[in-house]
């Protein structure tokens, strides 16, 4: 079983988007970073989606990962 889509309380630069989505998918959270810092050179709302994650995404440990089981 993979590990939740939460934003760790530790390891985090920013906000822990990246290092919550290293987790998640089983990578570093230095290999994940360099993909967000890579794709900032394309095109799109990678901004956008980074800043809608921070919102979206529950803190480890918080009530609403708590309330969904994580």
């Amino acid at each position: 079983m993979s590990a939740p889509l939460v934003r760790p309380r530790n390891h985090k630069m920013i906000a822990g988007v990246c290092a919550g989505l290293a987790e998640r998918f089983g990578t570093s959270r230095t290999t994940m970073r360099v993909i967000f810092l890579l794709s900032c050179l394309l095109p799109g709302p990678q901004f956008v989606l980074y800043i809608a994650l921070w919102i979206l995404m529950p803190a480890a440990g918080s009530s609403r990962a708590a309330a969904k089981g994580w």
